[in-house]
């Protein structure tokens, strides 16, 4: 890539815009993230936004990503006073937890207002995350209905709602809202192997290389034993011996594109095990 990528639809900006509007309302922040990319699914002008509303950072899709990475990032989130909690909004995993954690967060703000006898109101939180991060189903499994629009494709909330949860719980749904730029090429090239942003924005071949890297360093076995490589070293050699493995051949030549879809198939369907492709700041 080796250049700052930029866009900005339309409905993110005026997201954005209606977000600021709206913190005044808000007592506490939901900001759902990928498991597998906890840093680069975090979207950076967030803390912008909130300011000084308790965050609590949901790593969703937990059930894809590598155990023990999770486990760090949750360490770490609780070493800089930030709530955590892994869920899986498919299967409804962890998501039980998530109304008592925004309490913990208030908690003293909950103190004070009693100490001042107010009288306790509903608990308004803003949800917030980057398109295709499981919005929409995680606030239909809280909402225990059908109250956001679902898709596997990135941006399809494209307005805001008010979602109850529980007698004293709501929710602001928000679009999904990416920044209007990547400073550097790995941000771009993770949120595109996982299908974060769309297969068009990036070259699918510098993304793909930049995959086969990343497994040869972190997941070498995997990716020897379902491709039955030779070596990890060269990512032009992996490509070929994937190709001939798997019958793309037109002619004479490997058919990279197929090769390309099935490793981002594999890579995204699991088959190549669970992974997180961030590490924990040190």
């Amino acid at each position: 890539m080796g250049k700052v990528i930029q866009w900005y639809p339309g409905h993110m900006q005026k997201a954005k815009r209606q977000m600021i509007e709206k913190m005044n309302l808000i007592d506490v922040v939901f900001e759902l993230v990928d498991a597998r990319l906890p840093f680069s699914s975090t979207n950076p002008f967030i803390k912008e936004i909130i300011t000084t509303k308790p965050r609590v950072i949901l790593l969703n899709k937990s059930d894809k990503a590598d155990e023990r990475k999770t486990k760090e990032w949750i360490k770490y989130y609780r070493s800089i006073g930030v709530y955590a909690l892994a869920i899986d909004s498919l299967n409804g995993e962890g998501v039980n937890k998530i109304v008592q954690v925004a309490k913990d967060a208030l908690k003293e703000k909950i103190k004070k207002d009693k100490l001042k006898g107010l009288k306790e109101k509903a608990i308004r939180a803003l949800i917030v995350g980057i398109p295709n991060v499981g919005k929409s189903t995680l606030i239909n499994r809280l909402a225990k209905r059908k109250a956001a629009k679902i898709g596997d494709r990135p941006g399809v909330t494209k307005a805001q709602q008010w979602i109850k949860v529980e007698k004293r719980f709501e929710l602001l749904d928000t679009p999904g809202i990416l920044w209007n730029k990547f400073d550097d090429d790995e941000t771009g090239f993770r949120l595109a192997l996982t299908g974060a942003i769309k297969d068009e924005i990036l070259p699918v071949d510098d993304v793909v290389i930049y995959g086969i890297k990343y497994f040869a360093k972190k997941y070498p076995k995997r990716i020897i034993e379902r491709y039955n490589l030779t070596q990890t070293e060269d990512p032009i050699i992996v490509l070929n011996e994937i190709g001939k493995s798997r019958g793309c051949i037109r002619g004479k030549e490997v058919d990279y594109e197929r090769v390309y879809t099935i490793f981002l198939n594999d890579l995204r369907g699991e088959k190549l095990g669970r992974i997180t492709l961030d590490d924990v700041p040190v």
